[in-house]
């Protein structure tokens, strides 16, 4: 059973396994003797040499092409190709969701991460692209990325032969590892074109650039806003110009706090930014910025939630405690659920008081063990960040409590 689950886990397209055992067997002792354990191999399978040749085929003939990266890029660790092929083809990058920090967004051709809120890049580019090449996605129907519009030809590549052609029709389609076919795909490239690449497009260089600096710029007075309660989208700005981006793991919370961060923090490294969709569950970062730590002990990890959040999860801030994990968690406390307006829930804003969550939070913290601050005054979001990394170097984990004001502007745009 082991053999098989361990398997399962090294193959095709990764997710959880389970194994059931009754109570009785679970209790049997096991000699060392029957116990001949090895590590299976890592089982993956390149693209179809046909179907490969046909993607290069148009990509390399399309007017606009768009590259979008999911989460099997990270899976297959596949950015440097990822990379190469981008750069080949001088192809904007956009990434989904859970593919965020695939590629690295301080790069020229990257565009944005196209989540439920996402970049004026992003819209621009995949409205305008002629060909979407998507690598290590789904394409499966979400309300947690962007909507495709119509009229693209589609190029998908996934190493799960059930998502092609499932809620969209592919053109063509690639079944493989992505950095398996990342890699034949660049040799196919170089073989058709007899280049070494696209010449440099720095015309759309300038036109990323600019693009991102005319939507920063809309959003700007929010980023840097000194009113009171604070912005959150200040508190994300200034925590992302605080900590060393290189060394820091991040995640979002289900709501307010995903829409806040996605767009506009800049993750440069592979699995940096961990980003999750099609599931709502309050309090999930939690959990995760704590594996996140178990999994990278030398990096800082932080992960940013609501007041709601928080109040289905808090407890564990003991756990973090107690497994001596110097994590920081950042609460985001505007006593509402922001992200549920009146509009949408008119009667559970009335009966169930979704606008009035009271609770100090970090007096909760403090009293389960772990260093906390509550913080007012938008001048103190960065001295209380360096103080939260100073502590966390000393191993105590920590909660920074945010009084945010109710912000329900968000980076939205209509694809359709």
């Amino acid at each position: 059973m082991m053999r098989r689950a361990f398997q399962k886990l090294r193959s095709g397209k990764p997710g959880p396994v389970l194994l059931e055992i009754p109570q009785d067997v679970g209790a049997e002792e096991v000699s060392e003797l029957d116990f001949d354990y090895e590590p299976p191999p890592r089982v993956r399978s390149a693209g179809d040499p046909e179907a490969v040749r046909r993607a290069a085929q148009a990509l390399l003939a399309a007017k606009d092409p768009i590259i979008d990266a999911g989460q099997g890029v990270m899976y297959a660790e596949a950015t440097d190709e990822l990379i190469k092929v981008a750069e080949f083809l001088q192809a904007p990058v956009m990434t989904t969701l859970g593919g965020k920090s695939a590629f690295p967004e301080n790069h020229p051709l990257f565009v944005g991460c196209g989540g439920p809120s996402t970049t004026l890049g992003v819209h621009r580019h995949l409205t305008r692209a002629d060909v979407v090449f998507g690598i290590g996605v789904s394409f499966g129907k979400t309300n947690f990325g962007v909507q495709m519009p119509p009229g693209k030809v589609i190029i998908h590549s996934t190493n799960d032969e059930n998502d092609i052609n499932n809620d969209m029709k592919s053109h063509h389609a690639v079944v493989g590892d992505a950095k398996l076919v990342l890699n034949q795909l660049l040799e196919e490239l170089k073989l058709q074109s007899g280049t070494q690449g696209r010449p440099a497009n720095q015309e759309l260089v300038d036109e990323i650039k600019s693009g991102k600096q005319e939507w920063l710029d809309q959003w700007m007075p929010k980023l840097t806003s000194n009113e009171t309660p604070i912005n959150p989208y200040r508190v994300v700005w200034d925590m992302m110009h605080t900590v060393d981006l290189d060394n820091t793991i991040v995640t979002h919370e289900s709501g307010s706090a995903r829409e806040y961060m996605v767009p506009f923090w800049e993750a440069r490294a592979p699995r940096s930014f961990i980003g999750w969709g099609k599931s709502t569950q309050l309090g999930y970062s939690l959990g995760l910025a704590m594996g996140a730590k178990m999994a990278e002990p030398d990096k800082q990890v932080i992960n940013v939630m609501g007041d709601f959040a928080f109040g289905s999860v808090g407890m564990d801030v003991e756990t973090a405690v107690r497994a001596e994990l110097p994590i920081i968690t950042i609460v985001l406390n505007n006593s509402t659920m922001a992200i549920y307006n009146n509009n949408r829930f008119p009667v559970a804003v009335e009966k169930y008081g979704l606008k009035s969550v009271g609770g100090n939070f970090a007096d909760v913290a403090q009293a389960l063990g772990a260093y906390s601050e509550r913080i007012t005054d938008p001048e103190e979001i960065v001295p209380a960040i360096k103080r939260a990394l100073g502590v966390n170097k000393g191993g105590q984990t920590v909660l920074l409590e945010f009084i945010t004001k109710e912000e329900g502007e968000y980076s939205k745009f209509n694809f359709r």
